[in-house]
């Protein structure tokens, strides 16, 4: 199962790039952008070695791009079109963002779909082996026609001349890309083919599918499950036994994959928090520790503890005094490293390994003092079935992250943990039992860290065919498949295209074993048993009059009922009918001659009615014969209504006979002026006669005037869309095609000319508007904490529908001042970005966030109409004081025309200069760097101040009146980082510009230096100069002429030399900004907007 974080992108009219908020560093992530230009559709090759190649991208002028994204030229590899898609001030984050993309993807036909391993690679020009790798794979289509990374390498060490990734301003991208053969996965029935069917993806459920698969697949765990006993008064949403019942139920018996709503609600995991919250482990440890309850008491006490818990003994053992302490301890799975070993047998060896407690480290031992002893773990007894977590995900703490390991990971078909004469076994172990297992299952993760997709290859019945449980999905596979593909570590790939490089390359292989399961030899015939048809009670589900009665207009507008909401029964299935109707009898209290029971049947058009009532030969059956001619239906369940007569006196009556000239008719009633539509009752009304026969009859159920004109409709379907159409009253209910189970829906004809207006004046206009009506709940986008209403709108609305009624909801004259910004469903964020005015054609759009649809708009009401704000260019320019030691964050709204001489003069209006005729300047500031100085003429439209700072400052006299051979340098602040391998210079602080005169010794400059940023002596003595070229610094004594260091003028990017100042702080450099004694190069800030 898919779980997609971070968010994609949202795709926008022009080529504005929207953002996840969230930065993510590990793992694959998908996004969605503009589309490409168009290209001609290519058809898939089907061949099982994937066709691969090396794409080559030189890209030059690197730093100069001011547009957001880039594309490469489109290169081909298996009969498909690709490129390449960067970010190079990257996606939202401070790293460069790179994707493969399928270049054709808007001309290829409805339900394409693609599947590619790849890599992508920043090359080092300086020194091949630091060049940086990432790969993944990826099912392209039309939701993700791009996948890669947004977080690939931070931009920091990308622009760094020094590391040389960016080299003369040009860098170097590779792509490798293999593509493997699809199978068409809509196509394709699990149950005609493997016997078998999947589990839905609930969009955040994750692991859970595949570790439901898993248990429902030990015969003997399952057959504990439905022996369970469930009060008759249980539901499944709150009830985990019998939710557990009902699913593995569906499982055995259903034609088409299951939905598990009722079983994650049933454990309370109802959001899309809570699985984010929690991992495989504790939803396997939930699940037990709730059936192990409910288990208590029942004849299926102990089974958990019978079938998953061992026994270890934790010991500790002095070396040189007869001591000895063992706590014995019990559990259901152990957890087995994956990091330094190269299979199971050396994760067990590392479990048992023995720890030497001595030196400073020393136990104390009762009675003796502190002893030189030996800890360790060995096994007392394993269970029948064994499961193994294996520790795929880890801490990495010189990270300060999770990462993922994919190293290969070795596990064999059968485990032998008696080896080596029971090295993990304690002393009081029992001997006589052989832990022979067998493998069962192995859960798969592929992807990151941050999310990608579960899946399980189980061999039910320990045969050597193994199933592949993706889902939805059942297929066969062979036992490479399901053992060494998911042993993790690298896969080689040969090379096939001819005129590309040749050289094979590797790919990391993120999918992996992250849980095994094994089976004791010894117990398999116990474990892999039979579950017969006396240990499974039917479920059914009978719904009654009394439930369309309190549902229709409440819950249900379509349709009649709501089976999830009505009452369940569970009965063995070699009960007969007619005893179930005795269990009826006494929970409705309607004698079993009154009772008349009808199948549901679904339509073809996805209606679901009631279609025949039973016959006496059908009641005469068991439960579970009767599922079966249920289940030619598609329902695993079996569903009924129940038809109960009431005469004169309110009492049951036998019901009337039905011939095939009968029809039952169900009936709605429509009050447009209420907007309000319930059920009524319902009819037997012969084929043969005319609604007009019965509209005395449907007055009377109204409580309307016998001879009151009334329009009748037939509600036919909802899905896709509404069809409900006018029945003629004079026309038999058999030429109007009215069968059993049909709807009928009334109404007082609309008054014409009234001056009571309605909204939806009949049937069909009501039905469409419940069909598209939302209920959107919009909070203030500045405190989306606090503020939030709801409005009920339409799906169809437009854009300036919305905008004024929540205009008007506020109170605003001027609907064109509201701003409306998308809900991210996966961060529980506002998108980065806003609507644009008009931007989208509904509603229904504003709502959609990639496969998933919220129902949370954000709002802000702007000082200026939107169409107006989108003319002007926003700037947030950060002025520093040329004598206070402040900065001021100013946002500046000018013309998208406007250039940066507008800037200045619009800035000058608002700070405060030193002096009236100072001079200021627009400095663009980036990772603790001055990179440019902005002309006056430049245009605004395309300086992006999302990633870089803009700085405003004055420009100081001295730089004004510059000599013939003074010279401006740039002065950095840096630390040196020896965390890694090799030195790393950091940078941090304000960045500023100093003239340097000719002769003058380094001595002089640095009393400049400390006058400019009153600096204390104290600190400033702690200080070492350094000049630094390609990040490398060279340092200088006091006596150095500081100006004969910056002799070059043709080079590159004037920040690749500049004069650094270190400080021997190590401390992270933003806890300046929180002292009190604060450093002067970290100057306060205030906002004023």
């Amino acid at each position: 199962m898919t779980l997609m974080t971070p968010p994609p992108l949202d795709q926008q009219e022009d080529d504005e790039m929207l953002v996840p908020h969230t930065e993510f560093t590990e793992g694959p992530q998908p996004m969605e952008v503009a589309q490409a230009e168009t290209a001609t559709a290519v058809d898939a090759q089907s061949v099982d070695d994937p066709p691969s190649a090396r794409f080559t991208w030189t890209i030059d002028n690197f730093s100069r791009f001011n547009t957001k994204k880039l594309y490469s030229d489109v290169f081909v590899v298996g009969g498909y079109k690709w490129r390449i898609l960067v970010f190079p001030k990257g996606n939202n984050v401070d790293h460069l963002s790179m994707y493969l993309d399928v270049a054709d993807s808007t001309n290829l036909p409805y339900g394409w779909s693609r599947y590619a391993q790849f890599s992508l690679t920043v090359i080092n020009q300086l020194h091949q082996k630091y060049s940086i790798r990432k790969d993944t794979q990826h099912q392209f289509n039309s939701r993700e026609s791009d996948w890669g990374f947004t977080s690939f390498m931070p931009l920091g060490e990308l622009y760094d001349p020094g590391r040389g990734y960016l080299v003369n301003d040009s860098c170097i991208v590779e792509a490798d890309v293999a593509v493997r053969r699809v199978i068409d996965y809509w196509s394709h029935d699990s149950k005609k083919e493997t016997g078998y069917v999947g589990l839905k993806n609930q969009g955040a459920t994750c692991y859970m599918n595949s570790l439901l698969q898993t248990l429902y697949h030990i015969p003997y765990f399952r057959k504990a499950v439905y022996h369970m006993p469930t009060t008759e008064n249980d539901i499944p949403s709150g009830s985990i036994p019998l939710a557990l019942q009902s699913l593995f139920y569906k499982l055995q018996y259903s034609d088409t994959s299951v939905a598990t709503k009722e079983l994650t609600k049933s454990f309370g995991w109802d959001t899309y928090d809570s699985f984010m919250q929690h991992d495989v482990q504790e939803l396997n440890r939930v699940l037990s520790e709730k059936l192990e309850d409910k288990m208590k008491g029942t004849v299926v006490e102990g089974t958990i503890q019978q079938l998953f818990e061992g026994h270890h003994m934790n010991y500790i053992e002095c070396i040189n005094v007869d001591y000895k302490s063992t706590r014995k301890e019990s559990f259901y799975d152990l957890q087995l490293d994956v990091k330094g070993c190269r299979d199971v047998y050396a994760s067990f060896d590392k479990y048992v390994e023995v720890e030497r407690l001595e030196g400073d480290n020393k136990y104390h031992a009762e009675q003796h003092g502190l002893q030189d002893a030996r800890k360790g773990v060995l096994f007392i007894d394993f269970p029948p079935v064994l499961q193994l977590q294996l520790k795929r995900f880890e801490y990495d703490f010189m990270r300060d992250t999770m990462v993922k390991i994919n190293d290969r990971y070795e596990f064999p078909l059968q485990l032998d943990l008696d080896r080596e004469n029971g090295k993990y076994l304690s002393p009081e172990a029992d001997r006589s039992v052989r832990n022979l297992y067998t493998l069962h299952s192995v859960l798969v993760h592929s992807g990151g860290v941050h999310g990608g997709h579960y899946y399980a290859y189980i061999r039910p019945t320990l045969s050597d065919q193994w199933f592949k449980f993706d889902d939805e999905r059942v297929t066969k596979e062979d036992v490479k498949r399901a053992l060494e593909e998911q042993y993790g570590g690298e896969e080689e790939l040969p090379q096939t295209n001819p005129g590309f490089n040749n050289s094979p390359f590797k790919f990391t292989k993120y999918s992996n074993a992250y849980m095994l399961v094994y089976i004791r030899e010894s117990d398999k015939e116990k474990v892999i048993c039979n579950v017969d048809e006396k240990d499974i009670a039917e479920h059914l589900r009978v719904a009654r009059s009394e439930d369309l009665l309190e549902q229709i207009g409440k819950d249900v507008y379509f349709d009649l009922v709501d089976h999830d909401k009505v009452r369940s029964f569970r009965i063995q299935k070699q009960i007969t009918f007619n005893l179930f109707k005795e269990e009826v009898a006494k929970e409705f209290g309607i004698p079993v001659q009154f009772q008349r029971f009808w199948l549901w049947a679904k339509r073809q058009n996805h209606t679901y009615r009631p279609n025949r009532p039973l016959t006496p030969q059908e009641e005469a059956q068991s439960v579970g014969q009767l599922r079966e001619v249920s289940n030619k239906a598609n329902n695993a369940e079996l569903k009924l209504f129940l038809e109960v007569e009431i005469g004169q006196d309110l009492r049951p009556v036998p019901p009337p006979e039905k011939t095939k000239e009968d029809i039952l008719l169900f009936f709605k009633l429509y009050d447009p002026s209420k907007e309000e539509l319930r059920y009524v009752g319902r009819l037997f009304v012969k084929g043969s006669g005319k609604p007009l026969e019965i509209l005395t009859k449907l007055n009377e159920m109204a409580g309307f005037a016998p001879d009151q004109e009334i329009e009748l409709y037939e509600e036919i379907k909802f899905e896709p869309n509404v069809m409900c159409e006018h029945i003629d009253n004079r026309l038999t209910f058999r030429s109007s095609q009215l069968e059993d189970g049909d709807i009928v829906c009334f109404q007082k004809p609309p008054q014409m000319g009234s001056n009571e207006q309605c909204r939806y004046p009949d049937v069909p206009s009501f039905l469409e508007y419940m069909h598209n009506r939302q209920v959107v709940r919009f909070r203030s986008l500045e405190k989306s904490k606090e503020d939030e209403f709801c409005l009920e709108l339409s799906k169809l609305h437009t854009y300036d529908d919305v905008v004024e009624r929540v205009a008007n909801h506020l109170g605003l004259d001027d609907p064109s001042k509201i701003r409306l910004t998308s809900h991210n469903c996966y961060s529980q964020q506002p998108k980065p970005q806003p609507i644009k005015y008009r931007g989208v054609d509904h509603l229904s759009d504003m709502l959609v966030h990639y496969n998933q649809t919220s129902d949370i708009l954000y709002y802000e009401v702007l000082d200026i109409p939107l169409p107006e704000l989108q003319g002007l260019k926003t700037l947030k320019v950060a002025f520093h004081h040329a004598t206070k030691d402040e900065v001021v964050i100013h946002t500046i709204r000018l013309p998208k025309q406007s250039t940066v001489g507008d800037v200045i003069n619009d800035l000058k209006t608002k700070v405060e200069l030193s002096h009236p005729s100072a001079e200021l300047r627009l400095l663009e500031v980036f990772y603790h760097k001055i990179y440019k100085i902005f002309p006056h003429n430049e245009k605004i439209e395309n300086i992006n101040d999302q990633y870089w700072t803009l700085r405003a400052e004055e420009i100081p006299e001295e730089e004004k009146n510059l000599g013939p051979h003074d010279r401006l340098i740039h002065v950095y602040h840096f630390t040196k980082d020896t965390t890694q391998n090799q030195v790393q210079v950091q940078n941090f602080g304000e960045p500023f510009f100093l003239v340097i005169h000719e002769g003058e010794a380094l001595a002089d400059v640095k009393m400049r230096i400390q006058k400019k940023l009153q600096a204390p002596d104290e600190e400033f003595s702690k200080w070492k100069f350094a000049f630094l070229s390609l990040g490398r610094p060279e340092y200088l004594q006091d006596s150095d002429i500081v100006s004969n260091r910056f002799q070059r003028r043709d080079i590159y990017g004037a920040w690749e030399q500049y004069l650094g100042l270190e400080h021997s702080d190590n401390a992270p450099k933003r806890s300046y900004a929180a002292n009190q004694n604060r450093h002067t190069f970290e100057k306060p800030v205030k906002i004023y907007n």
